[in-house]
């Protein structure tokens, strides 16, 4: 198949890639490079330097890659850059989002998968773990944005006979991940750790938050394609507190220092956690990394020197 991966030079696109590469598939990626790296690119996909926003360079990466399948995973993913400035954030993931489905409808894709967001959508769970028909409550401009998205595919397949995958993700964690992007908390701990540097928790340390190994993530991407359409929850279904977290990432790579806290930040959602039930049943997923397993292979990564 020939498969457009958005964002596929950042953290979890780029996995991505390489597993469809891998697969024998015919890839693209395109990237303008904000956040991701080229070097994650995989060597035997094509390449796009461009911005999802950009229509002119949409039409042409079609228009010469012919893609079956969009895995859309390109967004701006800055919490605290949505609240100031909100229309940045709508023009990268609304705006953009828009400009790749007129492109699929020109050129006959079949078939759409969209990287959406488990825990910037629910708020405060008022039932937790919180499934697919949670009501939707972002507290920020983010969240917004990605769920718009969603009613446009939900749109597109009823008036233009798209099929679409979301898989809604919570924090996502593992290699190729950045410290200084949202979400990062594994990644913070663990280079902190590595260059013995102290690690400031905000707040209590008791919020939670669901924690998905991007191995696993991948494996319900890689599934999504032969998917019957709708919207999963891509997640483990289990709580961990940042304190909790924190001893975990004590434990991976023996360091003894304590962390520092200071206040919690304005909006951090107490209580976070998604059901992937309805994921295991449509789509055969079940997260299958430990925390254990998957902060170790993370800590290996960052050690390395991030090659």
């Amino acid at each position: 198949m020939r498969i457009l991966v958005t964002g596929g030079a950042g953290f979890i696109g780029s996995n991505v890639a390489d597993r469809f590469v891998a697969l024998g598939h015919e890839v693209a990626v395109l990237d303008d490079l904000s956040s991701g790296f080229r070097e994650f690119v995989p060597p035997r996909a094509r390449f796009y330097n461009a911005d999802v926003s950009d229509a002119a360079a949409i039409e042409r990466c079609f228009a010469e890659f012919r893609p079956e399948i969009v895995d859309h995973h390109a967004a701006q993913i800055d919490v605290r850059r949505s609240v100031s400035d909100p229309v940045y954030d709508a023009t990268i993931n609304i705006l953009g989002g828009l400009r790749l489905l007129e492109a699929c409808t020109r050129h006959g894709v079949r078939k759409f998968v969209y990287a959406s967001t488990g825990g910037a959508l629910y708020g405060e769970g008022r039932r937790l773990p919180a499934a697919e028909d949670h009501p939707v409550n972002p507290e920020a401009p983010y969240g917004a944005s990605k769920h718009t998205v969603e009613h446009y595919l939900y749109i597109w397949r009823l008036l233009r006979g798209l099929d679409y995958t979301v898989l809604r993700y919570p924090n996502v964690y593992g290699p190729r991940q950045a410290a200084s992007l949202e979400g990062g908390v594994v990644a913070i701990f663990l280079e902190r750790m590595a260059a013995a540097e102290p690690v400031t928790i905000f707040g209590d340390g008791r919020q939670t938050r669901d924690f998905v190994y991007v191995g696993d993530v991948v494996r319900a991407v890689l599934a999504a394609p032969g998917h019957g359409g709708g919207v999963l929850n891509v997640g483990t279904g289990s709580e961990t507190s940042v304190n909790e977290l924190y001893a975990a990432c004590s434990r991976t790579t023996g360091s003894t220092a304590a962390p520092q806290y200071a206040p919690a930040r304005p909006g951090d959602v107490i209580r976070s956690v998604i059901d992937p039930g309805r994921a295991e049943r449509e789509l055969g997923f079940r997260a299958e990394t430990t925390l254990a397993a998957g902060l170790a292979a993370t800590w290996d990564w960052v050690r390395s020197g991030k090659d």
